[in-house]
């Protein structure tokens, strides 16, 4: 962990602030650097000091030894020596006399009995495909994926039979030992992980077959999804409670369902909006013309004023996509262009060679010659 950092003020909470506000803040962070969902220079370091912040301040110890010492790992974390009493002090700055400064050398500290405490799952994330369509009008499916989940067995107890695991025999409940050494200075004291409950601060006498004593289990797990009408790709859901298993009693984790949006082969997003290109001939541009347009709603009839040069946008209200958290639907924006013919018959050329003389204009056609034609199917290649 770096130090001398101010992770309150990274994730933008006071320090006096609850482990629900650090989590809702940090949810909020996360989503807004997360780099599948910001591509802006520095995101991923910024998501990754979010992350490192919410760590340290999640964790009931780091936190306090953050807050006391500067440092998530303690007073030999590097972070500062905190309220040291100088060098004929009593080491009161170091949070608990003069062996408790040698234990960091030897794996002690209190980190084993934050194994007992309660401890949220883990959260997840799936990547939900869509076809242009589906993210428009939203739709209602089943996701299924891997997750640790509560044994099914022991219900995440961990014990067999029914029984339930009991404060451990050897570290009272503590989830850490005290070791004594004799060394050159005297005899030091450390904290070690206790062996019998590994850190849990409960005793199973018997173990469940199933998941051996953890409490959880590999499975297979499956859930409705329902993809609000609107999204876009790249934006994400939370579904609370559907991540992996908590210890010792603690919730489930969230999942963030994370949309990919398929490209359409007519149309492009641009928010709320929907744009698309309609051809149009010269004589439909020049004359005006009634045609019709494709929207993801169903065709409709588009008026084409006479006069109308290439390039033109035209509005069709409330034919978008509906606009995510609000209300209201967008529009989707028709891009006139007007078509040029590659190929035309004898009576097509006169027609346009009359106009042009009738718009006092004196044009000399160019005939594809035989080159013409051996060079443009090359290009195409």
């Amino acid at each position: 962990m770096a130090e001398n950092k101010d992770y309150y003020a990274i994730l933008g909470v006071s320090r006096d602030a609850s482990a629900d506000e650090i989590k809702k803040a940090f949810r909020k962070m996360s989503k807004k650097y997360h780099p599948d969902l910001n591509h802006e220079p520095g995101a991923e370091e910024k998501f990754k000091e979010v992350n490192e912040a919410y760590q340290v301040l999640s964790d009931d110890q780091k936190k306090a030894n953050y807050d006391q010492y500067g440092s998530a790992d303690g007073p030999m974390g590097g972070g500062g020596f905190g309220g040291a009493g100088g060098a004929g002090g009593d080491f009161g700055g170091f949070g608990g006399g003069f062996d408790d400064i040698f234990s960091s050398f030897f794996g002690g500290g209190q980190q084993g009995a934050t194994r007992t405490q309660p401890r949220a799952g883990a959260d997840l994330q799936y990547r939900l495909d869509l076809t242009f369509e589906e993210a428009v009008f939203g739709k209602t499916t089943e996701i299924a994926y891997n997750r640790q989940g509560r044994c099914h067995v022991c219900s995440g107890s961990g014990a067999a039979n029914g029984e339930q695991p009991v404060t451990c025999s050897k570290c009272h409940g503590r989830g850490f030992v005290t070791i004594q050494r004799n060394t050159p200075l005297g005899v030091m004291q450390t904290r070690a992980t206790c062996d019998v409950c590994n850190g849990t601060g409960k005793e199973i006498k018997n173990k469940c077959t199933n998941c051996h004593g953890s409490g959880v289990e590999n499975e297979r797990h499956t859930i409705e999804v329902t993809v609000p009408a609107g999204v876009d790709d790249g934006q994400q859901m939370r579904l609370d409670n559907a991540g992996e298993a908590g210890k010792n009693g603690a919730p489930f984790g969230d999942l963030y369902v994370v949309f990919r949006v398929a490209p359409s082969n007519k149309y492009v997003r641009d928010g709320a909006d929907i744009l698309m290109d309609l051809d149009v001939s010269f004589a439909q541009a020049a004359l005006g013309d009634e045609v019709k347009a494709d929207t993801v709603h169903g065709a409709v009839q588009l008026k084409i004023p006479a006069g109308t040069q290439s390039g033109t946008k035209m509005r069709l209200r409330g034919k978008g996509a509906p606009r995510l958290q609000s209300t209201g639907t967008g529009d989707q924006i028709v891009t006139v262009r007007i078509h040029t013919p590659k190929h035309l018959n004898q009576k097509q050329k006169d027609a346009l060679m009359e106009f042009a003389a009738a718009s006092g204009q004196s044009v000399k056609p160019h005939e594809s010659t035989l080159f013409d034609k051996v060079r443009d199917a090359f290009n195409k290649k």
